[in-house]
């Protein structure tokens, strides 16, 4: 039988959000005060997709979202969605250094499960119709991993008499969930995840109290679990990759250090790409892409060199020679470029303009073009 081809990473790629448009950012604020019906609302926020992809495609693009302009948040509004998860008021806001959120968050209401009629379906559908011939839609989707945590399962145990069927039923869900998105033309998926980022502070943090890093470790296991488990016996055809994010709300960040601390976890989970954030001395050395490769010839590491946090552009040479520097861990055919992050995880968005946040997709690009030709 003849393997089927997969698509993406792409040597140039996406993260995937984009600056909410003036005409979107109105129509959200109109349709909260009850001045839009659901149905004016969608109305618009079609019409802005269907610009935002007509502009990536200009940009020279091979895939392309719907700039998460279908949700709030890049995470939250996807949880909600599934079958045993609920909204609630956290009355906090997330860490991030320097700026507040809003204080929406997620809970267990039940037993998880497969939701049908998940919203992002019909999202996907749209962003699918509105694509040119020759070009990706592309999926992004928050990992499981993030119902693990800011306690937001914290209460399983009113639900599930042990954790390994709380943590079955969560990969089963995803699994459905990205087989339907399968279904509805979806080649090229995305799992987003700061949990990696949110261990990697806390393994570093405890590495002098055994007992509480165990319990980040034993934590970090069950993440390798759960993401091979929903990745198991997926259409070959099918590119599902993950990007590991710090934290990205109106230009700030959660977490800090190198991948040291959780290479060994990255380098058993069975993603086809890994996209990882390199903008900024906060992100470490290039050393622990080696165990994060693992020797594995059909994955793609995607370095995202260039910042989406602010408007001014990286010097090409500078990156290019960083680019070199990460072959001496991974071969120049598996590597990739994109920013480190999108431009807008939440509807905020990141202090940049428009203008700037395409000239560093035009960057990127210019930039992988040289470097791979």
């Amino acid at each position: 039988m003849t393997t089927k081809t997969k698509i993406g990473p792409f040597k140039y790629d996406i993260v995937g959000s984009f600056l909410r448009t003036p005409e979107l950012k109105d129509a959200i604020a109109k349709h909260r005060a009850g001045e839009l019906t659901d149905a004016q609302f969608i109305e618009i926020q079609h019409a802005e997709i269907k610009k935002l992809v007509e502009i990536e495609t200009q940009h020279g693009l091979k895939a392309v979202t719907d700039g998460e302009f279908s949700r709030s948040w890049w995470h939250l509004d996807f949880l909600w969605g599934l079958k045993g998860v609920k909204k609630y008021d956290y009355r906090e806001s997330y860490k991030f250094h320097g700026a507040k959120t809003r204080t929406d968050n997620a809970e267990l209401n039940g037993k998880v499960a497969y939701n049908p009629d998940h919203p992002f379906f019909a999202a996907f559908e749209y962003l699918n119709s509105v694509t040119p011939q020759g070009v990706v839609p592309k999926q992004t989707i928050p990992s499981p991993t993030m119902l693990f945590r800011d306690n937001r399962s914290d209460n399983w145990p009113n639900f599930y008499d042990n954790r390994e069927d709380y943590l079955h039923d969560l990969a089963s869900a995803y699994h459905q969930t990205i087989l339907h998105f399968y279904e509805l033309g979806a080649r090229y998926i995305q799992i987003d995840d700061t949990t990696w980022a949110f261990l990697i502070s806390k393994l570093n943090e405890t590495k002098d109290q055994p007992e509480v890093h165990a319990k980040y470790e034993t934590l970090a296991q069950e993440a390798v679990e759960v993401i091979n488990e929903l990745l198991q016996n997926l259409p070959d055809d099918l590119t599902v990759t993950t990007h590991v994010c710090r934290g990205n709300f109106k230009s700030t960040f959660l977490f800090s250090g190198g991948y040291e601390a959780v290479a060994k976890y990255l380098g058993q989970l069975n993603y086809d790409g890994f996209f990882l954030e390199y903008d900024n001395d906060r992100d470490g050395d290039f050393a622990p892409l080696a165990t994060i490769f693992n020797g594995r010839k059909d994955k793609t590491i995607v370095l995202g060199l260039l910042t989406s946090k602010d408007g001014q552009l990286e010097d090409p040479d500078a990156v290019i020679k960083r680019i070199n520097e990460a072959t001496q861990f991974v071969p120049l055919e598996n590597l990739a470029l994109s920013t480190q992050c999108g431009f807008a995880s939440t509807e905020e968005g990141n202090v940049l303009t428009a203008d700037e946040q395409w000239g560093k997709i035009d960057l990127v690009k210019e930039i992988s073009n040289k470097v791979w030709k």
